[in-house]
């Protein structure tokens, strides 16, 4: 399902947004608090994809390549998703962006709809968000969206900050 906000357009991996995806996967820099900073060959931006794909099918949620409207660039990618992928877990809200659009607001922007979407399509009530604890301005993107600092826990084989979101109901 595709997610529009003022300035971007969230939409469900599919084979177009490979080259977009694939500039990310191999960017040391952008990679770096993700995968244990190893880039991704070209093969494993493509299982991503269709790891993603299955995802979407099967819980109605996953991974969105964000685009922006003005270019229709793919500038990052943002997820609804169970924790670590586990069926049950809490559902984290993740994002990562191409190092030339840091600092627009991007991925707050995109957090925003993906946290909507959340609450409106999937039900939520509880959201979390975990990065790496050297990696500041995720965790500012947290603080933007009004999670609250937890702790760090482990989370994919690696000690993560954790931030949590507690959606209360109308």
């Amino acid at each position: 399902m595709k997610v529009v906000t003022a300035r971007l357009q969230l939409e469900p991996f599919d084979d177009s947004h490979y080259d977009g995806l694939r500039v990310m996967d191999s960017d040391a820099s952008v990679m770096r608090y993700i995968n244990n900073g190893v880039v991704k060959t070209p093969e494993e931006t493509r299982d991503t994809i269709v790891r993603v794909q299955a995802r979407w099918q099967q819980y109605g949620f996953s991974w969105w390549a964000i685009k922006e409207k003005a270019s229709g660039a793919i500038v990052g990618a943002a997820c609804l998703q169970h924790l670590e992928n586990v069926d049950g877990a809490p559902l984290e809200i993740g994002w990562r962006l191409a190092p030339a659009h840091h600092g627009k607001g991007y991925a707050t922007e995109a957090a925003q709809a993906i946290i909507a979407f959340a609450v409106e399509q999937v039900g939520a009530t509880y959201l979390v968000a975990v990065a790496d604890p050297g990696n500041i301005p995720s965790q500012r993107v947290m603080q933007r969206l009004g999670m609250t600092y937890k702790g760090i826990e482990q989370h994919y084989d690696v000690p993560c900050v954790v931030y949590a979101l507690q959606v209360v109901g109308e």
